[in-house]
């Protein structure tokens, strides 16, 4: 099977490369709230994400990534400030954005900014670049949105460039020239990963191909069957590109408790009321009981959960999408630190031992 795409791609699927199985822990930094049920402070919630990313650490899950926002609701703008707080208190997790919105932003700064974590950290960076689906933040940084894919294409184009290391030439429309420059701090061992959040266009997924980054699926609704023909067509490009093999990871909402009950009792009032507030800003769907019930099912994007059923479907979806790496997007909007506290134990001592056992021999890429 062969799938066309803008650039031209319809050259057979590369064949799958073994990557280690990597199962992360994604937030947003979602507003928590206290026992009582009132939202707690936004430098309360960013301390909490702080404790949540040194418990991830100390459980046992392989990344821990923050997504930048700049609302209210998620008062998440410099993720990585606090991903260093986190990893100046871990020593194994890999820490990282999910995502930064490139398209207003320098990459020159998001550059050294993240060349700072990974020396920070001991070379345990990664960055996942993104044009913006929370569009946030082109007005608060002056950006105009009719260049919202033209901002994106260059800025991606320049990092890619920076990541090669050395003195820089580059010149586009979107930021001054740069000739000859040289961006510190330099990296001790090469580049950190870097990779292209895709909500579903083709066109970044070439994108992603043709500039070597790896493919992170962000799968927030619907089926994640529809995801498939994209893992197939990032290797049609890498290889008509002329590029080695990389990895494609998932990303996807969800939450873990003691028992599926528990979990769905948790989430759901959350999840009704954050969705149906951003629904009137972002055009999705008001959810029901009945949408929300098939979105946690074996079908649907939502991780939600007993261990033990939140694994099966990691595994199930890792092994339909061609992917070799999952990170859940815990938490929402209204739930408590403890609640997420342990979200994040059972995942990393009972969700990600399960899906290791789950996809054992089978041909992950």
């Amino acid at each position: 099977m062969t799938t066309a795409a803008s650039d031209g791609v319809t050259s057979p699927a590369a064949e799958p490369a073994p990557f280690p199985l990597v199962l992360g822990l994604d937030t947003f930094g979602d507003v928590t709230h206290d026992r009582n049920d009132r939202p707690l402070s936004h430098a309360q919630t960013i301390r909490n994400v702080v404790e949540q990313g040194v418990l991830a650490d100390q459980v046992g899950a392989d990344f821990f990534g923050i997504g930048e926002h700049h609302t209210d609701d998620f008062p998440m703008p410099a993720a990585d400030v606090v991903l260093g707080a986190i990893a100046a208190r871990t020593a194994r997790i890999r820490l990282g954005s999910a995502v930064t919105v490139l398209s207003s932003d320098d990459p020159v700064r998001v550059f050294q900014r993240y060349s700072t974590l990974n020396a920070v950290s001991g070379g345990r960076a990664e960055v996942i670049l993104g044009r913006g689906s929370s569009i946030d933040s082109f007005p608060l940084f002056g950006y105009d949105l009719a260049d919202y894919e033209d901002l994106f294409e260059e800025k991606a184009n320049l990092f890619a460039e920076l990541l090669k290391g050395g003195p820089v030439t580059w010149q586009g429309k979107t930021r001054a020239s740069l000739h000859e420059q040289d961006v510190v701090p330099h990296t001790e061992s090469g580049p950190f990963p870097t990779w292209i959040g895709v909500g579903g266009s083709p066109q970044s997924v070439i994108r992603a191909a043709r500039y070597g980054f790896s493919l992170m699926l962000a799968i927030i609704g619907g089926s994640p069957a529809r995801f498939a023909p994209f893992s197939q067509l990032f290797r049609q490009a890498l290889e008509r590109f002329g590029r080695a093999p990389l990895p494609v990871g998932v990303h996807s909402p969800g939450h873990v408790a003691v028992t599926d009950e528990k979990a769905l009792d948790d989430f759901w009032p959350r999840y009704q009321e954050v969705i149906s507030r951003y629904s009137k800003i972002r055009g999705f769907a008001v959810p029901t009981r009945q949408s929300f019930l098939r979105d946690v099912g074996p079908q649907g994007a939502l991780y939600v959960g007993s261990p033990e059923t939140v694994a099966g479907k990691i595994a199930a979806n890792l092994t339909a999408l061609g992917a070799n790496r999952f990170d859940l997007k815990y938490g929402m909007g209204g739930l408590s630190h403890e609640s997420l506290m342990i979200n994040i134990e059972l995942y990393g001592t009972q969700v990600i031992p399960r899906v290791r056992e789950l996809v054992a021999g089978r041909a992950l890429p």
